[in-house]
């Protein structure tokens, strides 16, 4: 295994195969095999021809993207290391916001893009021009939270020509802090959950993961070389239960501990995962904030799933940001087991806009999942429910991470 840096030629790394189920992708991606057996240019999208670059993207809709972004960077999610970034540094991979175009822009290496972009790869001589089958250039991804993946999105936005041919993706789970040499060793086990596929430029490109496994990194690979624009991993957290031990009091709703979003009543302008973030909101959008409710006695809310079982003690509510649109009064209930009947944790309570509420419960409330509701309408930017878990929910989480990592 080739694991030189630079960007030069002999660069390759061979993915483990062993053991392993194959992803199985989404309609886009299925669209583009098809293409790429007929020609080679066939996902090559239009050269841009001025105007809004976004105007003949190609935005994809997959199921899998509601669910949290496991590269987030707001989790911690980082782009280690790459053996060639040569016209675009990998870390733009992670950026939360659209890439953007300048046409105009260039530096001295060439035309400046906004994502991930390695050189044109060379064969090994004048008789082979081409780069061997083998060659490609690599990304590596530790994951803000280490979960099951669910689903890759591959985006090439304004790539339109100089995307990879294919790409590929590996999966690895090396607990700890693991420096990008430790993960390149060859002890190092990977999962290929993305064999090698067409994408297409200029485009989202999504694909369906089946392998049900925890991961903390994965490795995203160009086959030969190219562009992406943005990735984002979607699955589901699995934190590691020995840790959330030693910490005790925990928010036994953070993304990053394992809480998740099930539903709401409406995500018009964000998604409510946003609430269960780490830190505070940096700006209005950086919370759940639904849109105007117009139908007397009704109201908004949203549902989530505790890490597991766990024994509430005291609960936040913050409305950072929100001056003029936030909830008027909230509202939280309970509930114990996917059956169980709804009980009141906090009463219907005045917010102010702006602000970071703190209630301390004068019992704990025991429960597995919430309801946060907010009259008439409004948003909200973060709760947190502190607490520990109960000695059911510790054992339902290490059974189920033990079954995951096993």
């Amino acid at each position: 295994m080739d694991v030189s840096g630079g960007g030069g030629e002999s660069q390759t790394m061979t993915p483990a195969t062993e053991n392993t189920e194959t992803a199985q992708t989404a309609q886009t991606a299925e669209t583009a095999e098809t293409a790429s057996t007929v020609d080679p240019h066939a996902n090559d999208a239009a050269p841009y021809s001025g105007g809004d670059p976004y105007a003949d993207y190609r935005a994809g809709d997959f199921a899998f993207t509601d669910l949290v972004d496991l590269a987030d960077r707001r989790l911690g999610a980082g782009v280690i290391a790459a053996n060639d970034e040569f016209f675009a540094e990998r870390e733009n991979l992670l950026v939360r916001e659209p890439a953007v175009f300048d046409p105009e822009h260039f530096g001295h290496k060439g035309k400046i893009m906004d994502g991930w972009e390695t050189r044109r790869r060379r064969g090994a001589d004048a008789d082979h021009v081409f780069p061997a089958p083998e060659d490609h250039d690599w990304a590596l991804v530790r994951l803000g939270a280490p979960g099951v993946i669910k689903g890759i999105v591959v985006d090439t936005a304004h790539f339109r020509g100089n995307y990879p041919q294919r790409i590929s993706v590996q999966a690895t789970a090396v607990e700890g802090s693991p420096s990008p040499e430790r993960l390149l060793a060859d002890d190092v086990k990977w999962d290929e959950i993305i064999p090698p596929a067409p994408v297409r430029g200029h485009a989202e490109n999504g694909f369906e993961i089946t392998t049900g496994r925890r991961y903390t990194h994965i490795r995203l690979c160009q086959h030969p070389d190219g562009g992406v624009a943005r990735l984002r991993v979607h699955g589901e957290v699995v934190p590691d239960p020995e840790w959330l031990d030693t910490l005790g009091t925990i928010d036994l709703v953070a993304v990053v501990n394992g809480g998740a979003y099930e539903d709401a009543s409406d995500k018009f302008y964000s998604s409510p995962t946003q609430i269960i973030l780490p830190g505070t909101s940096r700006k209005m959008d950086d919370g759940w904030e639904n849109r105007r409710r117009r139908v007397r006695d009704t109201n908004d809310w949203v549902r989530f799933r505790l890490v597991a079982q766990g024994a509430i003690k005291a609960v936040e509510i913050d409305t950072a940001y929100l001056k003029g649109n936030s909830a008027g009064w909230i509202a939280l209930s309970g509930r114990d087991g996917e059956t169980g009947e709804w009980f009141e944790i906090i009463p219907r309570t005045r917010l102010q806009p702006d602000t970071l509420h703190r209630f301390r419960l004068p019992t704990q409330a025991v429960a597995t999942h919430v309801r946060l509701d907010a009259f008439p309408d409004g948003g909200v930017a973060r709760m947190r429910l502190h607490g520990a878990l109960t000695d059911a929910g510790a054992a339902e989480l290490r059974r189920r991470h033990a079954e995951l990592t096993g």
